[in-house]
């Protein structure tokens, strides 16, 4: 697949997502395999005004490049200053525009997904965005605002009008948000309506879900979602089956342990020893899901308060032999 000058020759992508890909995930989700990681999303006034927490989050690292930097906004002005402001940072290699998100906080100032309801304000943005900046741009998108307007074949063919290198559509209504199913069918129509590369975003957890949504939407590459929350192997298993067609196991209690420190130092290195260990709460329980103890797991986790905290109970209960 290719967008830009870039070439992916296993297209499996991590998608953005708030409080989750932030520069620790990214690194390990590079490091497990994936060839382009998606950095939560940036609010273009945060950038406008230089709030510092803001400019934070658009700072990278070598380990975790390539690395497309999303972006938000409700007017085309604000938008193409945020793109033009990331370009010349020089901290990300693709640009991509949030149409998606169905957050309430979001939504209510005519950002993310309620983009989709006024396709001509969607082109006057995409058409700032291009005209201001020469790196690769995408945008993501979703399935309309509810079932009564699914309109995401109008807004793709706006998008490709307006000079977007590629399109991901996840398959849910913004009235949807995470509930129910992923619609797979309207991606393989947005595939067939636009000549731009498709990435397909919904419910994909294994090998086989990758199977089928590239059997079922013909997209040229996949974006993985809640599927890496505690889960970067996602991203070895999915390259490696789409390079052998073998399934690898699922990581050993070692390793997962092994990933969980190294997040938590990565965390700390990046965002401090009192910021670093409360984030690494939730990544910690998603890590050790489904496993036994996992809800004594998640009562020690999210009162961890330093690096010894974890290690502890990483310890005694993740690493524990079996009796």
């Amino acid at each position: 697949m290719q967008i830009g000058k870039f070439t992916f020759n296993e297209p499996v992508f991590l998608a953005p997502m708030a409080g989750v890909t932030d520069t620790a995930y990214r690194i390990i989700a590079h490091d497990m395999g994936c060839p382009l990681c998606y950095a939560e999303m940036v609010s273009s006034q945060g950038i406008h005004f230089r709030n510092e927490r803001t400019l934070t989050m658009l700072e990278s690292e070598p380990g975790e490049r390539p690395l497309a930097m999303q972006i938000f906004a409700n007017t085309p002005e604000m938008a193409a200053e945020a793109a033009k402001y990331v370009e010349d940072l020089g901290t990300a290699d693709i640009l991509d525009f949030n149409m998606g998100c169905p957050a309430p906080k979001i939504v209510k100032n005519g950002e993310g997904s309620a983009l989709m309801r006024d396709p001509d304000k969607a082109y006057a943005i995409l058409s700032a965005i291009r005209k201001a900046v020469k790196m690769p741009f995408t945008v993501k998108m979703r399935k309309g605002w509810d079932d009564d307007h699914v309109n995401v074949l109008e807004i793709a063919k706006i998008a490709e009008a307006a000079g977007v290198d590629a399109i991901a559509v996840h398959g849910r209504t913004r009235e949807q948000f995470y509930s129910g199913k992923a619609d797979w069918d309207i991606i393989a129509e947005v595939k067939k309506t636009v000549k731009v590369p498709v990435i397909a975003n919904g419910d994909v957890r294994t090998c086989q879900d990758l199977q089928k949504i590239l059997d079922v939407t013909g997209a040229d590459g996949v974006m993985i979602g809640r599927g890496a929350q505690g889960n970067p192997w996602i991203f070895k298993q999915l390259t490696h089956f789409l390079r052998t067609g073998e399934i690898l196991p699922k990581p050993t209690m070692q390793e997962r342990a092994e990933v969980i420190i190294r997040h938590l130092d990565l965390l700390l290195k990046y965002k401090g020893d009192y910021i670093g260990p409360r984030e690494m709460r939730k990544h910690a329980t998603w890590y050790t899901r489904g496993i036994t103890h996992g809800a004594i797991l998640r009562d020690k986790f999210n009162k961890a308060e330093k690096r010894e905290d974890f290690i502890d109970i990483i310890e005694k209960y993740l690493l524990k032999p079996s009796p």
